[in-house]
């Protein structure tokens, strides 16, 4: 091999070491940034969980049961210890999303063009935008609405019949939350996942429109997947996820739209 070949591989090899280093310099800010959120969240893990633990309390008033007959168990000794680090875990990774987000960016945003950067932000504050909208919608309407359909195959016993109660474990109730919320979160970023399909030519507003029929049909499968076999909790799921779809058309042909009114300027600027 010639010194000019080896010379050729050594300055191309370059530009890969400094990306590596600022990838992970970006890798270690995103580290640091959850491990402190995530020491922050499991100091008040307790207070986080009693807050998580309000939409049961609502359900059983729409069950008309009273709000101390709430009671929560765990069977095992370090059953509730892993259930305040798994808190600390969820609720460390979003309260360190913008700092995680912000190295995303700025390991991304150096080989972009200017209007290419401008198009990137709107989606960095959309994605958290949106699961908050998703969890919000869980945390004060589906989850009284799941825990009140649970608690209503309750039976108070008496005239031979046994006495079954609901109390759920630490774990298991953190779990149901969990799922639905991620769940929610998960649906609830359709939008921005098809607005940046439109936006890379893989799909169109009139592509989006013919598969609704089929988008319906997997909006049913995949709440049967992701949240807890209740018909009432499939529905939930089901239906915002379809009214999605339809936002995500809207805004499919709102970019089709500005993209055709950009495209006369270009070529009349190009032919001046």
């Amino acid at each position: 091999m010639s010194t000019r070949d080896d010379s050729d591989i050594q300055a191309s090899s370059a530009p890969l070491i400094e990306h590596l280093i600022e990838l992970r310099k970006r890798l270690i800010w995103s580290i640091v940034g959850f491990f402190l959120a995530f020491l922050i969240c499991f100091f008040f893990a307790k207070p986080i969980f009693n807050f998580l633990v309000i939409p049961y309390q609502v359900a059983t008033e729409w069950a008309g049961l009273s709000g101390d007959q709430v009671r929560l168990i765990y069977t095992a000794p370090q059953e509730f210890f892993f259930t305040q680090v798994k808190i600390a875990a969820f609720g460390g990774f979003f309260l360190a999303f913008p700092v995680i987000a912000t190295q995303i960016y700025r390991f991304v945003a150096p080989g972009l063009y200017r209007n290419e950067r401008g198009a990137f932000l709107p989606y960095l504050v959309a994605t958290p935008l949106l699961f908050l909208m998703g969890a919000a919608l869980v945390y004060y309407f589906f989850t009284p609405m799941v825990m009140w359909f649970f608690l209503s195959m309750q039976q108070s016993g008496g005239g031979g019949e046994a006495t079954i109660e609901l109390l759920p474990r630490v774990s298991e109730y953190l779990s149901l939350i969990m799922t639905l919320i991620f769940a929610f979160g998960l649906v609830f970023q359709l939008p921005v996942v098809a607005t940046l399909l439109v936006r890379a030519g893989m799909t169109s507003s009139i592509g989006l429109a013919a598969k609704r029929k089929y988008a319906i049909v997997m909006a049913f499968i995949a709440a049967a997947i992701l949240t807890p076999p209740d018909p009432m909790s499939q529905i939930g799921l089901a239906l915002p996820t379809i009214i999605l779809y339809e936002i995500s058309i809207l805004a499919a042909r709102m970019i089709e739209k500005k993209r055709a009114e950009k495209t006369p300027e270009s070529e009349a600027t190009t032919q001046a």
